[in-house]
Order: structure tokens, then sequence, then C-alpha cells
């Protein structure tokens, strides 16, 4: 990790990263500990560390990682977005004014079911992205989603990733050309040092391919059938540094004001799909 890279200590539980540019978005990044898998309650709880880390970030816009409210358990039921049990994650938002990007598996009315980023705020959840680059056993149970989306929020665009998809130079391709200022993505990565470079090559590399802001939210400790993952959250700055980033402690957070660049700064098209 490089010397100016925060982390955080066993003590302290976040770190603060703070950008000088006069016009930002607070943005806050959470490795939030994951409930065991497959109980009654794995859901409620996880939706509790959620509003919980809403809460205590403060923050415009919150990014929690891949199947977050579930731990990545592909055998885990699918997520409505109108569950009761989103009501304390809804309500921290509509304290904080938050907007949270939390992962879960929905179902579409078609039958279908998705690897999912749902936005919620103070007014409730809603599915605004699906991942479209499937690992694995996922596809087992997943369809992919068809296009990628940008998140237009307080004047940044935003283009969404689900893990596998920030793995695939294309799809950060694909989702620049309709004009971004970040790649948001929500991932998990394996426990141990090559995949800690593997996760900070990807997002290097698609922040200085299209010279965008890289935001990473990753799986810290166990999450469903992973005993222990990565971690290590962080931002990439346009030209590839890691400006800030957590460790591979779960229960972290990281806080970030991100610059909104002037819209003749943005390459790519300038519509919201």
């Amino acid at each position: 990790m490089p010397p100016s890279t925060p982390a955080p200590t066993p003590a302290s539980p976040s770190v603060l990263a703070s950008a000088s540019a006069p016009s930002t978005v607070a943005v806050a990044i959470a490795q939030p500990v994951c409930a065991a898998p497959g109980r009654p309650d794995t859901v409620a709880v996880n939706v509790g560390r959620h509003a919980e880390a809403v809460r205590e970030a403060g923050t415009r816009l919150v990014v929690f990682p891949e199947l977050s409210l579930t731990g990545y358990d592909l055998t885990a039921p699918a997520v409505d977005p109108a569950d009761p049990r989103l009501a304390p994650l809804v309500e921290a938002c509509a304290a904080t004014g938050a907007l949270a990007l939390v992962g879960a598996p929905v179902a579409e009315a078609d039958g279908r079911e998705s690897v999912a980023t749902l936005a919620v705020t103070g007014e409730g959840a809603t599915v605004v992205y699906r991942k479209m680059r499937l690992h694995g056993a996922e596809s087992d149970r997943f369809a992919p989603g068809e296009k990628p989306f940008v998140l237009e929020l307080d004047g940044l665009r935003l283009g969404l990733a689900v893990c596998a998809d920030a793995a695939d130079p294309t799809h950060a391709a694909e989702t620049a050309a309709l004009g971004i200022d970040a790649y948001v993505a929500s991932t998990l990565y394996g426990p141990g040092e090559a995949q800690a470079e593997r996760l900070d090559g990807h997002l290097r590399e698609r922040a200085t391919a299209h010279r965008v802001w890289g935001v990473l939210s990753t799986s810290a400790g166990a999450s469903g059938e992973f005993a222990e993952t990565s971690g290590r959250s962080g931002i990439w700055a346009p030209d590839g540094t890691v400006v800030a980033q957590l460790g591979p402690e779960p229960g972290t957070l990281l806080r970030f004001d991100l610059p909104r660049p002037a819209p003749s700064a943005r390459r790519g098209g300038s519509d919201t799909p």
C-alpha cells in the first residue's frame, strides 16, 4: 500500500480523506460485517448494519459490496425492494439525506432473477442495475443484465458495476461511453495478496483508461459461502493513484469528497439510459 494511502487502525473503524476541490459530493464506502448465511434473520441483521453504516457515514452516497444484504449466498431468496425488512435502512437514509447502493438477488416480473444493485433513499428502494458479466455458478440461477447504467446524483454521473463487470474492460468502456465521472463497483474478491493486487489493477486500469474516478466497495471478512474475503475497498484517482483505501478488516468505513467536474470535462455521451 502506498505510504500516502490512509488506512484504518484497529482502534478506529473509519478513515477520512478529503479532496480540496471546491465542488464535491461526500461519498462513503462501507465494508460491513456480514451476517451468517441461511438464517431467518440474515437479511434483517445485514439491513441493521447497513443502517448503522449510513448513519455513521453522514454522507450523500454510501456504497456497499456485491450481494451485501444476503452475503455471497447463491441460494439466498430474492429480496423484494418493497420488503418491510428494509425499513431501518430507508429510515437511516431519510435521516441523513443519503442514497445507499446495496446488493441483493432480485426477481423480475417474468420470473428471471438477477444479481442487482438497489438504490435506497428515504423514499424506499429501487433496482437500478443488474450485473451484466456473471461469474461461475451464478449463471445457473441468474440472468445477466442487458445494459450499462449511469446514476445521476448531485451533478455526478456514476457508472455502476458489480464484481465481474469491473474485471472486464469492455464493461467499463460501454459504461464510460455514456459519459461518467466515476466508475462505481460493488464487488467481492477472495483473500490474499494476489487478489488484493488484482482488485487494485482492475480499478486502476478502469480509472486511467477513461480518466474517471474509481470507487470500489468490496467485501471484507466472511460473506455467504466465502469464509474470508479481501477487503481493501478504496478510491482511485483518474490517473490511477490510490488516494484512500481501507484494510482487510470488516466493519470499516471510508469517507471521501468526490469532485464534480464541469460537464465539458466528461468523455462519452451525456444521457442516462
